[in-house]
């Protein structure tokens, strides 16, 4: 919290907690000085000449003059390396013990003295001197990591460390968590301390509430993903390379990562972008999969302060027919804003409210903060210290920071005790009528007047045991949260899936739920930033995401707040949010064209509600995010590496946002294909840069040719839309049907389509096409033809359908017994010609 930002509080809720921050901020540092003094004398270290080396499974050790190094090859072709002993356990970032080791890996000599390790995707190479190279299976080198350097205490203490590397020069850098300036990382040095910037962010601000060091890397020799396992603070600083720099020389892109302790051990996973993520989450853990509803459009506000208010709003959008799924209620509701209470005289009948809004279609969703008012009149932290539940300090005094409701304590969540105390806390949420929850503050925040706005970095926390301090735990405070209440709730209501988001995180914390964006600054380089982290979050395995659609602190123009909307459509999280001084959300408070504009945006929405389902399946069945970017299928593609303002919502739909004032045409690079443009109509060849329409009512999205999208139908039953192929090139599509809210084992559904003889051809593989299909695209109103199996009785059966084509041709269908095939069309499918790469093609 900087100056401007104390100013800002203290204005709103007074001088007398103002002046709390200050002695906070300076209790933290007397407790840091006193329990960690300075590192004094050091002494450098780097691993030496090499002596020798010992087989094991999946690789083996070498050993070196002043360390040795581990390397293991995973089952699946993960491969783990770690220096001075490091195990790949214990770790927050996995869901349990670590993978197998994959017997066909086998350490053997190298070149020059070195060693080797031979895998199906990788060969790790280790040079005599600690360098490490992972290679292609075709000998490209894709990374070289230099031998590290330690800096050991003389009197003893905490090792830190640094690791240089070098990547190639047309390397682009992605990841490290959540990076409002991404998600390309330029040029800088990134820090991993997870940090609340303050009441707001833009592009500028870094850290911010979700940092990991997690680094994908895409270049023309392939992509690769690093993790380094330590959750420390540190700071990773890169540098992208330069093509003939130098007389004609590469400059190789550099990494350097310096960490303040704990173990230099790493993993890391090579192959196409969609391998990578698909290895990445079969070592972190599937993300969790939001129940049906949770993917819908949500609302919130700090501040809404009555029962009365939030009827209110959600009446707005039943009169005016706007879908709405999700109402979410801040701190506001809570009695003096401590958590697992609710303000009996603001909501009477808390559960009550919530079954009325259930039986409208509408969920309430509950904000949960970890900070507990340190008080003898709180029954949440009376229960909290009978159970020694707290964090302590170095003289083991509970540690006490400044939050919402004054003076409060800090629950370890890295203590499993702990999290099965507060997981069973969720219990009075859930008595409440609420369907989920929402962390926040999570970091963990203590209000300061100065400095680190987060507990000493010398309070003691638990660590499964073994013991240590913040330094250490900061980092995973969020997750470990997060694991409390997801496992809580689980517990309390097994036959549902639990739906929880938090704003604070770790490598690994999909396992659990998703994030936000936080105090996303309301302006346009805010709106820029609410894409840029939630493509950066997918790319580290969080697949669930989104901004406060509006900004958080400020009023946006009409302009900027449907732009935003429009944006937050087709993002997996879409929810509109804002500070208690900042406004309203409501869509019709910009006036009738905003209204009419959102109203599409959540019209849509719902329409693609089957996709989204499918979507949220298979990003936990593959690792794949929901919103890609454009590059996802095409990484050799340098101009995609280098678009930020599009992105792909799985394999069929290109989004393009509008992220300035005043644009109402914009360009948009596409990758390889045809492309239809889903309200004009207008046809699109990639890869190549195009200019489309994007009018205020609507932003572009384009489909891809042949794609196979399930949606809902007009009847509100399931339709699948495939846009036309061309001709003697194949689509197809994924479908995953809603199972329902609980653990339901569900049916993936591939589709092909084809265009056969004039007609578009869909196919089921293993079975028949049992629902209405809509063609569209390239003019063809005409003939499809949906074919399956045989019927099981082999009897005719008739039906009727609608079809569509380049816009909304309607075609009359029949479904035709004895094949199981369903055809649909009355004119032939006819190919247009090559279009001018423009709007309205």
């Amino acid at each position: 919290m900087n100056g401007r930002d104390l100013v800002r509080s203290v204005k709103l809720v007074g001088s007398r907690r103002g002046l709390r921050t200050v002695r906070s901020a300076w209790r933290r540092a007397r407790a840091d000085a006193r329990a960690l003094p300075g590192r004094g004398a050091e002494r450098a270290r780097v691993p030496g000449p090499v002596t020798g080396a010992e087989p094991g499974p999946g690789g083996g050790v070498v050993r070196f003059a002043r360390s040795e190094l581990r390397i293991r090859v995973a089952v699946g072709g993960a491969v783990f390396w770690g220096w001075d002993g490091a195990e790949p356990g214990p770790s927050y970032a996995l869901p349990g013990e670590a993978p197998d080791a994959d017997p066909r890996a086998v350490l053997e000599p190298g070149t020059d003295g070195g060693w080797q390790v031979v895998a199906e995707r990788l060969t790790v190479a280790v040079s005599r001197h600690g360098a490490v190279e992972l290679r292609t299976p075709g000998g490209v080198v894709l990374r070289r990591e230099l031998p590290p350097r330690w800096w050991e205490p003389v009197a003893g203490g905490d090792v830190r460390w640094v690791q240089r590397s070098e990547v190639a020069a047309d390397a682009r850098f992605f990841g490290l968590g959540g990076r409002a300036a991404g998600p390309r990382l330029r040029d800088g040095s990134y820090a991993l301390w997870n940090t609340d910037p303050g009441g707001r962010f833009g592009p500028g601000d870094d850290p911010l509430y979700l940092t990991m060091p997690v680094q994908l890397v895409v270049a023309d020799a392939g992509t690769h993903l690093v993790f380094y396992d330590n959750s420390w603070s540190g700071e990773v600083s890169l540098r992208e390379g330069e093509e003939g720099a130098g007389a004609g020389h590469d400059r190789p892109g550099a990494s350097q990562v310096r960490m303040d302790g704990g173990p230099l051990r790493c993993w890391a996973v090579a192959g196409t972008p969609a391998r990578v993520l698909a290895g990445w989450s079969a070592l972190t853990g599937a993300a969790a999969v939001p129940p049906s509803w949770a993917l819908g459009p949500q609302h919130a506000r700090w501040g809404f302060g009555s029962a009365r208010e939030v009827r209110r709003i959600v009446a707005g959008y039943r009169e005016r027919g706007l879908p709405l799924s999700v109402l979410h209620l801040d701190i506001d509701h809570y009695d003096a804003h401590r958590v697992f209470t609710v303000d009996r005289g603001r909501f009477p009948d808390l559960p009550g409210l919530a079954g009325e809004l259930r039986e409208a279609g509408v969920r309430l969703v509950s904000i949960v903060d970890p900070a507990v008012a340190a008080d003898g009149g709180n029954a949440v932290y009376e229960s909290g210290r009978a159970v020694g539940a707290f964090v302590r300090d170095a003289r083991g005094r509970e540690v006490r920071g400044e939050v919402w409701p004054g003076v409060c304590a800090y629950p370890d969540f890295t203590d499993a005790g702990v999290r099965e105390w507060w997981g069973g806390l969720y219990a009075e949420r859930l008595a409440q009528g609420f369907s989920g929850v929402w962390h926040d503050m999570n970091e963990p925040v203590s209000f300061a007047a100065f400095g680190d706005p987060s507990l000493p970095r010398s309070a003691r926390h638990v660590l499964e045991g073994r013991g240590g301090d913040h330094r250490e735990a900061h980092n995973v405070y969020g997750l470990a949260m997060a694991r409390a209440g997801y496992e809580g709730l689980a517990r309390l209501r097994p036959e549902e899936r639990p739906f929880l988001f938090s704003r604070s995180g770790w490598a690994g914390m999909q396992r659990y739920g998703g994030t936000w964006s936080g105090d996303v600054a309301t302006g346009w380089p805010g709106l820029r930033a609410s894409l840029a982290l939630v493509l950066g979050l997918g790319l580290c395995g969080v697949p669930y995401s989104g901004p406060d659609v509006g900004g958080f602190d400020g009023s946006p123009s009409p302009e900027l707040y449907l732009r935003w909307f429009q944006l937050g459509a087709y993002l997996p999280l879409f929810r509109t949010h804002a500070a208690v001084d900042a406004g309203r959300r409501e869509p019709w408070e910009f006036g009738p064209e905003v209204l009419a504009g959102a109203r599409a945006a959540l019209v849509e929405r719902e329409r693609l509600r089957p996709y989204w389902v499918t979507l949220a399946r298979l990003a936990a069945l593959t690792g794949a995010p929901y919103v890609r970017p454009l590059w996802w299928s095409a990484p050799g593609d340098r101009g995609l590496r280098d678009c930020e303002d599009a992105f792909l919502l799985g394999d069929a739909l290109l989004v393009a946002p509008v992220l300035e004032p005043g644009v109402v045409r914009r360009a948009v690079r596409l990758p390889p294909g045809r492309w239809y443009d889903t309200v004009s109509g207008a046809v699109y060849e990639g890869p190549g840069r195009v200019v489309v329409e994007a009018p205020l009512s609507r932003v572009p999205v384009l489909a891809r040719a042949g794609a196979v999208i399930p949606v809902r139908g007009a009847d509100g039953g399931p339709e699948l839309e495939v846009w036309a192929p061309v001709a003697g090139s194949p689509g197809g599509g994924t479908v995953v049907r809603d199972a329902g809210d609980g653990w339901e084992p569900v049916r993936v559904e591939r589709y092909t389509s084809r265009l056969e003889g004039g007609r578009v051809v869909v196919e089921r593989d293993g079975g028949a096409v049992d629902c209405p299909v809509r063609v569209r695209g390239a003019g063809c109103g005409g003939s499809a033809v949906a074919a399956g199996e045989p019927a099981v009785d082999g009897l005719g059966v008739e039906g009727e359908g609608e079809g569509g084509g380049g816009g909304e041709q309607g075609v009359a269908g029949r479904l035709v017994g004895g094949g199981g095939r369903r055809e649909r069309g009355d004119g032939p499918c006819r190919e247009e010609p090559e279009e001018e790469q423009v709007a309205g093609g």
